[in-house]
């Protein structure tokens, strides 16, 4: 049980903070747009790289520094496009309907950025395959899967919590203000992550 617990609070303390991926769940979230499809796929994709880490890929992914070179580029370009979207969100707000409707996002472009959010993000790859297999690698084989196991638990319950919970600031984003300061956020948090990525390019 202690390695299934010792998975869990790497991973939730790996997953819980500002980023991309969590910035774009809130706000369809919020929106009530294709929550649990958006938050399994979230959870689905770390299962997978957790499990190529606990597998021992992680050896893998640090011998090929062109793969994160690549996926740093190509999520830095992705991300200054959004970015940049946000903004221009932000200057024209309006008010969004929280209970869903009119104006949705289609089902294909949420899955399509949320994958892009998460395998064009380099340290996706370093956290849930190198680290997360290094640590796991730690303890004796028949442990392993136990903390994986709790890993893959932690960003289930984060993403859906993320995702369903957002519903409860609904209120609040009534006011076309408050829209207009998450586009706001959500696009300095897009700008920052790219600018990290180009300048450790660079």
């Amino acid at each position: 049980m202690l390695p299934a617990f010792e998975g869990f609070a790497l991973g939730g303390g790996l997953i819980v903070a500002i980023g991309a991926q969590n910035a774009y769940i809130l706000k369809q979230g919020l929106k009530r747009e294709h929550v649990f499809v958006l938050c399994a796929l979230c959870a689905l994709a770390d299962a997978v790289l957790i499990a190529a880490g606990v597998a021992g890929f992680g050896a893998v992914v640090a011998a090929t520094p062109w793969l994160t070179a690549l996926a740093a580029w190509g999520g830095a370009a992705f991300l200054g496009w959004y970015g940049a979207r946000s903004f221009r969100a932000a200057l024209h707000p309006g008010r969004m309907d929280t209970a869903g409707g009119g104006g949705a996002t289609p089902l294909k472009t949420a899955v399509l950025t949320v994958l892009a959010f998460t395998f064009l993000n380099p340290h996706v790859y370093l956290d849930t395959v190198v680290l997360v297999g290094g640590l796991a690698g730690q303890h004796p084989p028949a442990q392993r899967l136990a903390f994986g196991v709790g890993a893959v638990l932690a960003s289930v319950v984060w993403f859906f919590g993320l995702g369903y919970g957002a519903r409860l600031l609904a209120p609040l984003f009534r006011r076309p203000a408050t829209w207009r300061a998450l586009d706001l956020a959500i696009g300095v948090v897009m700008w920052t992550i790219a600018g990290s990525l180009v300048w450790g390019r660079v």
